[in-house]
């Protein structure tokens, strides 16, 4: 398993938290999502790949920087 931390400035409540973690959630490899408003960061763990983990933050309707 890999934890790989992504930066997305745009990231400020709950309901950011929630759109990510729910796309990230349809990703079978994802094991575990944390977002942290305060530092702006995404932290994921598991097996996606850096494309997939992107993608889906993309879709979820937020950057990663």
């Amino acid at each position: 398993m890999t934890t790989r931390s992504y930066r997305v400035p745009a990231v400020s409540c709950q309901h950011c938290v929630q759109a990510i973690s729910g796309e990230l959630a349809k990703l079978p490899a994802v094991t575990e999502v944390t977002v942290d408003l305060k530092a702006k960061t995404v932290t994921v763990g598991g097996d996606a790949t850096d494309t997939e983990v992107r993608a889906a933050i993309d879709q979820a309707g937020y950057d990663v920087a």
